[in-house]
């Protein structure tokens, strides 16, 4: 007999049995149910099972909490429930008919800029080191000095980390648009040609637009165009990448296919390059700029301290319903206008915080070994910038360690706002993103990280004390 037998036909009867799965997949440490009745999964007879360690409900799947041998539990799950082999996109798509149209939106976005993060937090890290051996001017014999200044060696380092930090920022519109093409389904080198034409050599660099005497145009004769790059612009990139896409899908509705291979990546990027420079280009840099301008004045302003406190609150909540995506084009059209973003460190705060809320409860459940196995992964995980097992598993579970982590994320973002600190770019959402803070800030991240730390941690313990607390465990049954 399989290892998993008993514990799987016991699973599959609690989801409701194979008629009412429509998709299953599995991730690291869960399985991914998209069912056709989430009534029917008796949730509570699930997180008794011993080989489960929570359940919880995301972007339209019901996610069972397994661990480390999930993939060879999903095997055999598989095989008992007769149900196929499933990738995570199958998964995704069947999962957008659970959702409403805000959450399909919310999901769309999120597959644009998820790809996108590995490069972007790449990209923070390398700027925060050139941030380190550039700008710090602490060493020498006087210590005034900064590394470039003592060593050719570092200088060389700060200019060849450049090539990739360029790489990744400026030309942000080549992957937001390919992004944008994947998704679609579309002809990705043609996204990738559309996002190069927004930030040609050819073109005035949009950084230097401000300061620019007289900007360059093409001259048609009866009109002229403005050669205006968008390195890093999010909005302009968007809407040329989704003319791009909807352009090509109607044209290989009515071109015969016996010719669209010549005719639909022509009459799709000839006209999308056009409108995209002409219309889009100018539309969305004023957009990006009127969003990028209220979220900055909000966060600077003199009561930058309330939208700091309110933004750190709810951004948890945020992350429940999938609204938090949106955060990832703010933090760029930030970065792009005012080289870094202030919203990002409070994201890697509110991380933090849910972690140690979790902290909290691994030595109030330190005799409860099953809960260990659940919360020890789960910590970690959130303090490294994936909050999901954590806040799903025991935050939300017992719900006041959720609600201390909340309160101590706020008073960290005041902390954070208040003076004024920056980072770099997106990063890793937790512990590590102080590598991305800009260097003259890091120690008052430091501050507002100790605060995320022990806030929650001390709100968690009195609260477990409290009525709320003992309700909780009572609900549990522990």
């Amino acid at each position: 007999m399989a290892k998993y037998t008993d514990s799987a036909k016991e699973l599959l009867e609690l989801v409701g049995g194979s008629d009412n799965i429509s998709v299953v997949t599995h991730c690291a440490t869960r399985m991914r149910f998209v069912l056709n009745d989430n009534s029917k999964a008796d949730a509570k007879k699930i997180e008794a099972m011993d080989m489960v360690k929570g359940t919880f409900t995301n972007a339209g799947q019901f996610q069972v909490i397994i661990g480390n041998e999930v993939a060879t539990f999903y095997n055999e799950f598989t095989d008992i429930a007769g149900v196929g082999d499933s990738s995570k996109e199958d998964a995704k798509v069947a999962a957008k008919r659970n959702m409403n149209f805000l959450q399909r939106l919310i999901s769309n976005l999120a597959e644009i800029f998820t790809p996108l993060i590995p490069a972007l937090v790449v990209g923070g890290l390398i700027l925060g080191f050139r941030n380190v051996i550039g700008d710090i001017a602490e060493f020498g014999p006087n210590n005034d000095q900064a590394l470039i200044e003592l060593s050719q060696f570092w200088a060389g380092v700060h200019s060849f980390l450049w090539l990739i930090g360029e790489a990744i920022f400026h030309f942000l519109p080549v992957g937001i648009v390919w992004s944008i093409t994947r998704k679609m389904g579309t002809t990705q080198i043609l996204g990738i040609v559309l996002g190069l034409t927004l930030v040609s050599p050819q073109l005035l660099n949009a950084y230097g637009v401000a300061e620019a005497a007289e900007i360059p145009f093409w001259d048609f004769g009866f009109a002229t165009v403005d050669m205006i790059g968008y390195q890093a612009q999010v909005i302009p990139a968007m809407l040329a990448g989704f003319v791009l896409a909807y352009l090509e899908i109607g044209l290989r509705k009515v071109i015969p296919n016996v010719v669209s291979m010549i005719f639909v990546p022509f009459f799709a990027l000839l006209p999308a390059v056009l409108i995209a420079h002409v219309v889009l280009g100018p539309i969305g840099w004023v957009i990006g700029d009127w969003i990028s301008n209220i979220v900055y004045a909000g966060l600077t302003s003199a009561l930058g301290w309330l939208f700091a406190a309110v933004f750190g609150f709810a951004y948890a909540p945020l992350v429940i319903t999938g609204l938090h995506h949106m955060t990832n084009a703010i933090d760029l059209q930030l970065m792009g206008q005012f080289d870094g973003t202030n919203l990002w460190p409070m994201i890697a705060l509110s991380n933090i915080a849910q972690g140690s809320a979790v902290l909290a409860m691994i030595w109030l459940n330190r005799r409860d070994e099953k809960e260990q196995q659940v919360s020890v992964p789960a910590m970690i995980s959130c303090y490294l910038g994936v909050t999901e097992p954590a806040m799903f598993g025991i935050n939300l579970k017992y719900g006041f360690p959720f609600l201390a982590a909340m309160i101590g994320s706020g008073i960290a973002g005041v902390i954070s706002v208040g003076s004024g600190v920056m980072a770099n770019s997106i990063g890793v959402g937790g512990i590590p993103g102080f590598l991305s803070i800009q260097t003259a800030h890091i120690m008052m991240f430091f501050v507002a990280m100790a605060v995320a730390i022990v806030v929650p941690v001390v709100l968690t313990l009195l609260l477990a004390q409290t009525k709320m607390g003992k309700n909780a465990y009572q609900r549990l049954g522990k």
